[in-house]
């Protein structure tokens, strides 16, 4: 009875936090679980005069498509790739930053460290809503400017898949890279001060300090970030593959993701059950490189192990 009673009084002060849970669990409820609830369609040949119910059922022939065009291999290819690029790329390139702001921050005035911080994140979206014709076009691109006027030939970038690969990921790194250092930097701040000054009492360089003191500290959040990351190894951002090179052909041996055939692959044929395939096939896979991926984690540190 007393246990009732104090679960009971619990919860009528923390009323207030379960309140406030409410709006984002509807949110996930509706964003991330209510659509789990299509599945069926990926096994179904749409017929919109028939509607989605009543649409013939034809089994795993919208994931054959997947498979048997001889963009299979491309796609998939690029798709791996590129994540693995991005992820190992960000994860060493979001550390230095998120390091270099948290010694800014020790130095800086607030407002000044205010201001600055915010800067790798807004400036990573400018810059990328910029990039595209207008930055890399032969005849009027900024980039193009650029090299003329230093004495170097116009480059056809729209005609030249062998370059995006360098592209891409530098644009995806700029992109990602003020999100990503923030999330470090965060880490770094909550780091007890006291190892630091413990560390250059004992005659430690700033390099001893980051190697022995900072990036051990760091690695559950390195842990987790990959974790998620490799979550989602199957899936590209669209907008990077699809708008930035224009959708242009000469350039798909490259720039051809599972995303964008999908995407090009509806607008063509209107198969909605082939899209639906491919977001089941990224959705499985992408869950079991999660599994995999904890489960190795918590085989060589369990404490820092997702689940």
């Amino acid at each position: 009875m007393n246990q009732r009673i104090k679960t009971k009084k619990r919860l009528q002060k923390q009323w207030p936090f379960y309140i406030m849970i409410i709006p984002g669990m509807i949110y996930l409820l509706i964003n991330n679980y209510g659509p789990m609830a299509g599945i069926f369609i990926a096994f179904k040949k749409i017929d919109y005069g028939l509607g989605i119910f009543k649409s013939p059922w034809v089994g795993l022939e919208n994931f054959e498509y997947l498979f048997k065009t001889d963009a299979a291999f491309t796609m998939t290819r690029n798709t791996i790739l590129y994540n693995v690029a991005f992820i190992v790329l960000g994860t060493v390139l979001g550390i230095a930053v998120g390091i270099m702001l948290s010694e800014l921050r020790s130095k800086a005035k607030t407002k000044f460290f205010q201001t600055v911080i915010l800067l790798p994140y807004l400036l990573s979206w400018v810059i990328c809503a910029y990039i595209g014709y207008a930055f890399l076009s032969k005849e009027s691109g900024l980039l193009n400017s650029l090299l003329t006027n230093l004495g170097f030939q116009a480059v056809d970038w729209y005609n030249d898949p062998g370059k995006w690969p360098v592209i891409l990921i530098v644009v995806n790194i700029w992109k990602g890279i003020g999100y990503t250092s923030i999330i470090y930097m965060s880490t770094i701040i909550g780091i007890d001060k006291s190892l630091y000054e413990a560390a250059r009492v004992d005659g430690a360089t700033k390099w001893q300090e980051i190697r022995l003191i900072t990036l051990p500290l760091l690695k559950s959040t390195i842990i987790m970030l990959t974790i998620m990351n490799i979550g989602r190894i199957f899936y590209s951002d669209f907008g990077l593959f699809y708008q930035i090179p224009l959708n242009s052909g000469t350039l798909y041996p490259t720039t051809q993701t599972i995303d964008t055939y999908v995407y090009r692959a509806l607008m063509q044929q209107n198969q909605i059950g082939m899209s639906s395939a491919a977001g089941v096939y990224q959705s499985l896979v992408g869950f079991i490189l999660v599994l995999a991926a904890n489960m190795i984690v918590r085989k060589l540190s369990p404490d820092d192990a997702m689940f």
